[in-house]
């Protein structure tokens, strides 16, 4: 890296800083704006799948084993363990269920600024020009998806931080010509959060593999020994302690259907995400091609076409609808800004040294349209792709879910209120109204039940239209939900699902509270009957 100047370097990390700084209250802020108020009382909540996480780390935590209802069967409705085991430290601590999310939102925030950290030396190891390390940390410190998967409960946030510092560690090595093992044990805790970082961890190592023939044997060894033996003991361990090699959500997502329709629905799904950002400004990279051939950007790109491709492959994500991008995607989006920002850079170095004679003002001139042109790729990046993103992603409006998270949250409490603790509760969202209404649910989506997982979805999709197709959310059987385990309560059907549901709720007494309609089983001795509203 060139020698820089006092002044220059001052600069730099006043920015650097002040960029942090600001992403710190920006983060604080979003957190805030997660803030759900039921009747007055402000409780922290989660995006309603990390609150499935939630509801086993809850149990985890008191003793009642890595399992959905307290008591109940044995099944791993979770894609992420380790996640699981850090919310399940959470509980531990002298807190009501009302405070825990945000505890664990805190653990996010402190994973994304690390990550920043991470991404700034990424920038530095590529670049010698320090605006490139601003530009990516810029861009990635208030890139909406991934703040909003992350800071909402997901485990993208240590996802992106365990990728990213993987690949730094990687590509220092190389700068010293020496093996980082770290770097493979980092990837292993990856698989160990979500089972397929195994893509982006066999990419990485496939390249790392190329690029450093010299250690060659040593890339492939612990790469597949971290990613291999970490999979085998997740999958040992599940035997023993579920009885399955396999999660329940494999099966509720993959172990049905057709792959050819998934993954076409998968292109489909990348194609519209990038149309919707502006798919020239992620063709932008392509320019490396000619103007850095370096194998080492090898690295970067590897890690980032596995993870898209796996997105590709599970047909995208659940709420493809609100826009950006899906949880998969957002995990490598900081490698994309690093390698975007880089061509920036790189064009700037270009024009500079196409000019003969250098007026003083032209470099001055040159980085401050990086900049202008970095500040208009946010905004591209984060406004461009659903209604109302500006609103949004400047946290004028509340972030996408939280809506759904008040919701929900309001009917796990009503709930409590209207049940004995032994009362069963038929769920559509598993996770925000088990927690807390802490009743025994009956998942009708099945992510924790085996029965719907493994039954044929209800579909409208085709061949590049993905019609009704979310992964995760197109399995349920009324029949055996409802008409054999027979809940005290259903507190919610699918959408559009009413006429199907009607002669499984003959037994049912329909209620409206607080405008949502409940049904309670007219014989259930686990209703506080006197407590219902007047019917009309």
């Amino acid at each position: 890296m060139q020698k820089l100047s006092s002044r220059t370097s001052t600069f730099y990390w006043l920015a650097m800083v002040g960029l942090l700084v600001a992403f710190l209250l920006y983060g604080w802020a979003f957190i805030q704006r997660t803030l759900v108020d039921i009747e007055g009382q402000p409780i922290h909540a989660l995006f309603d799948d990390a609150m499935i996480s939630m509801q086993f780390a809850k149990n985890f935590a008191r003793g009642e084993g890595l399992v959905w209802n307290a008591g109940g069967e044995r099944v791993e409705g979770f894609s992420n363990p380790l996640w699981v085991l850090i919310m399940s430290s959470v509980h531990l601590l002298p807190v009501p269920l009302t405070e825990t999310s945000l505890y664990v939102q805190l653990i996010s925030l402190i994973c994304l600024l690390l990550n920043l950290w991470m991404i700034k030396g990424l920038a530095e190891h590529l670049s010698a020009n320090r605006l490139v390390a601003l530009v990516a940390v810029f861009l990635t410190a208030f890139y909406f998806p991934l703040n909003n998967w992350s800071l909402q409960g997901m485990e993208v946030g240590l996802q992106t931080l365990l990728l990213s510092t993987a690949l730094l560690l990687s590509l220092r090595a190389l700068q010293q010509d020496h093996f980082q093992p770290w770097a493979y044990v980092l990837l292993g805790l990856g698989v160990l959060l979500r089972m397929d970082t195994a893509a982006p961890a066999m990419a990485l190592t496939a390249a790392l593999a190329w690029i450093d023939p010299a250690h060659r044997r040593r890339h492939l060894l612990a790469g597949v020994g971290a990613v291999g033996g970490t999979l085998l003991a997740l999958t040992l361990w599940r035997m023993v302690y579920y009885g399955d090699p396999l999660p329940n959500t494999y099966y509720l997502k993959l172990g049905t259907g057709s792959s050819l329709l998934r993954i076409s629905i998968g292109l489909r799904r990348l194609w519209d995400f990038l149309w919707a950002s502006n798919w020239a400004l992620f063709a932008l990279p392509l320019g490396l091609l000619i103007l850095d051939r370096r194998k080492v950007l090898l690295a970067l790109l590897a890690a980032i076409l596995a993870q898209v491709g796996y997105s590709v492959y599970v047909g995208g994500d659940a709420w493809e609808h609100v826009g950006g991008a899906n949880r998969f995607i957002a995990v490598v989006m900081p490698l994309f800004f690093v390698l975007y920002a880089h061509t920036l850079g790189e064009f700037v170095s270009a024009v500079l040294a196409s000019l003969k004679k250098r007026p003083a003002w032209a470099q001055p001139l040159i980085q401050f349209v990086l900049v202008v042109w970095a500040g208009m790729s946010l905004l591209n990046f984060n406004t461009l792709s659903v209604q109302n993103a500006f609103r949004v992603w400047t946290l004028q409006n509340k972030p996408v879910f939280v809506s759904g998270s008040e919701r929900y949250v309001g009917m796990g409490l009503t709930l409590a209120e209207l049940t004995t603790p032994e009362a069963t509760i038929a769920v559509a969202t598993a996770g925000n109204l088990p927690y807390f209404s802490e009743r025994t649910s009956i998942d009708l989506q099945g992510k924790v039940d085996p029965v719907i997982a493994r039954q044929p979805a209800h579909l409208n999709a085709s061949l590049f239209d993905p019609g009704n197709y979310r992964p995760g959310h197109n399995k349920w059987d009324y029949s055996y939900s409802i008409g054999v385990l027979k809940p005290d309560v259903v507190a919610q059907l699918m959408d559009e699902t009413q006429e199907e549901a009607e002669p499984y709720l003959r037994e049912y007494e329909k209620y409206v509270i607080g405008g949502i309609p409940y049904y309670f089983r007219k014989d259930s001795s686990h209703v506080y009957w006197e407590l219902l509203p007047a019917q009309d």
